[in-house]
């Protein structure tokens, strides 16, 4: 069951590594990776965070803004990049068993998707908990709606 406090590993500063598809839409394309640095800060007691990653490989940076739903005991994600200034639509969803499945609709070049994420792996590792440290080992991905392919 989710709570205020699921996103508390992520609180602090790490250098990280992200991995991501070269095609996010195509579930079969190549894996690319390059290091980021993650600030974390806790807000409204743990339930509530904000993060800002710094991606040089991308010329960018990300902002995602974590709000916990008491009443219906879910988190939306909300993110930011530095290069279109704008706030995309949410992923919503919650943890259960140490993962968390979160899920949301967006666009992509006009083209209707759903992005889903799924971070977990919420326990210490070696060097401590966090990003990068045996903390959160997270996929975030894309595909296009009724794309089922991408769901394996």
């Amino acid at each position: 069951m989710s709570g205020p406090h699921d996103f508390d590993f992520f609180h602090g500063e790490w250098e990280v590594r992200h991995r991501r598809r070269t095609d996010f839409l195509d579930p079969d394309s190549d894996w690319e990776e390059f290091p980021a640095t993650s600030r974390c800060l806790p807000l409204f007691d743990g339930a509530a965070n904000i993060d800002e990653i710094d991606m040089p490989h991308l010329g960018s940076k990300g902002l995602t803004l974590r709000l916990f739903d008491p009443e219906a005991r879910v988190w939306s994600l909300n993110w930011s990049s530095s290069r279109s200034g704008r706030l995309f639509p949410p992923v919503v969803g919650r943890f259960e068993g140490g993962r968390g499945e979160f899920h949301g609709d967006d666009t992509h070049d006009g083209e209707d998707v759903t992005s889903y994420g799924t971070p977990g792996g919420r326990t210490p590792g070696p060097g401590g908990a966090g990003p990068g440290r045996g903390g959160p080992r997270g996929v975030r991905r894309s595909r296009r709606r009724g794309d089922r392919r991408a769901e394996a």
